[in-house]
């Protein structure tokens, strides 16, 4: 990072420091690339950070997983090697097997709810405290990433469509999970080959938000869109504390202030191109259906069994709590 030694220097000989760039150099990475709406959000962070600390803070964004996975990433900030990048809250099952609740199938009802879910349930202050303290990570704010749903070959109108359905999942639990317990055959399969397994129908179908869909051109070789509404993606804005730490008591409130228009406005991204793209697959001539979703929830009920057993009292707590901000 972090603060601008040649700056630092002028500084100490009496110069205007006005010449140099920024006193803080901070990087920001991430895995989405550069046509995603996360790269438009942190492009406004960057932005905003930089106009409100009158250009004392300047922040170089590494997109398309430059300086590795998410993990990595998360690592690097625990060690103080970068500043900020984007992780959901389920991606901190990692290391405290009990986030995965924010992935469950059908338990985040809404964006409102995922967000009090993290900032104000017992469940998620106390696992985002023990982040801070054992990871070296903060949360400056939350995001809405968009809500998974199923595009196929053929038309899903309830849950028994989707008997036999050969789904493509990423090889994650959850995803895996949601495939095995509503009948489709879960088929993990590597991103880039998905497209080619659609158009030669290897594969049934795959889910993934809808402007993944779209970016993705799906609609051209899946001609249905079932609207399962099945996870729920966050988007947490994280920074490293030793970066925090090292900044003055005013440019951490610019940061802090800037992360939260950033999550909002990287939440319009999602909502308003959520509401756009039905209409936009409609008339690439995909034919939208929204099945009912109650047996599909009650279907998964296993899982939810199968995570209380593992994590015990702290799962049933996240289980318990979440579900009371869903009513």
């Amino acid at each position: 990072m972090k603060l601008n030694k040649l700056a630092l220097a002028t500084l100490c000989l009496g110069l205007s420091s006005s010449v140099f760039a920024a006193d803080y150099n901070l990087k920001f990475g991430m895995v989405a690339g550069t046509s995603s709406n996360e790269y438009k959000a942190v492009e406004f962070f960057a932005q905003e950070v930089k106009d409100k600390s009158q250009g004392k803070i300047e922040i170089a964004i590494f997109p398309s997983a430059q300086l590795g996975d998410d993990r990595l990433m998360l690592k690097q900030l625990k060690d103080g090697a970068l500043d900020f990048t984007l992780a959901e809250s389920a991606r901190f099952q990692i290391f405290y097997p009990e986030a995965e609740v924010f992935a469950l199938p059908y338990m985040l009802k809404n964006f409102d709810v995922a967000k009090k879910a993290v900032l104000e349930t017992n469940f998620g202050k106390n696992l985002f405290a023990k982040i801070n303290k054992e990871l070296g990570v903060s949360v400056l704010s939350i995001g809405y990433n968009g809500t998974r749903q199923t595009t196929s070959n053929r038309p899903i109108n309830s849950i028994a469509d989707m008997k036999g359905l050969k789904l493509r999942v990423p090889n994650a639990a959850t995803n895996l999970a949601f495939a095995k317990y509503v009948g489709a055959t879960p088929t993990p399969m590597a991103f880039s080959e998905v497209y080619l397994a659609l158009q030669t129908n290897a594969v049934d179908g795959q889910e993934n938000p809808l402007p993944t869909i779209q970016a993705q051109k799906f609609y051209e070789v899946q001609k249905y869109l079932a609207l399962t509404n099945h996870i729920l993606n966050d988007q947490l804005y994280l920074i490293s504390n030793e970066t925090l730490d090292e900044l003055p008591d005013d440019l951490k409130a610019v940061v802090k202030e800037a992360a939260l228009k950033a999550a909002d406005y990287h939440t319009k991204l999602f909502v308003d191109g959520e509401n756009e793209l039905i209409a936009f697959f409609q008339e690439k001539g995909v034919t939208v259906t929204k099945p009912d979703l109650a047996p599909f929830k009650a279907a998964l009920q296993p899982y939810y069994d199968e995570y209380l057993k593992k994590n015990g009292e702290v799962g049933k707590q996240a289980v318990e709590e979440i579900s009371e901000l869903a009513k």
